[in-house]
């Protein structure tokens, strides 16, 4: 095991965002590919999108402080 209870809370908790951030846009797809989606559904897409992609950021930033740095890396 490479980091322990707290590490595989925040394994479970990314694969959640991430499986949102995948549901959140393919709804967006539909809302956003139909020409006569309401205003107030696109504004609610594009917040659900914006949350979305935030947490994608944080995977991604969390992720990048566990990897091993290379040889000489600072």
């Amino acid at each position: 095991m490479r980091g322990g209870p707290s590490l595989l809370l925040a394994d479970e908790a990314e694969v959640r965002q991430l499986a949102e951030g995948l549901d959140v846009l393919r709804s967006a797809r539909q809302v956003l590919g139909d020409p006569v989606s309401p205003n107030a559904e696109v504004r609610y897409t594009a917040i659900r999108l914006t949350e979305c992609l935030a947490d994608a950021l944080r995977v991604a930033e969390s992720r990048g402080r566990r990897l091993p740095l290379a040889d000489g890396g600072t």
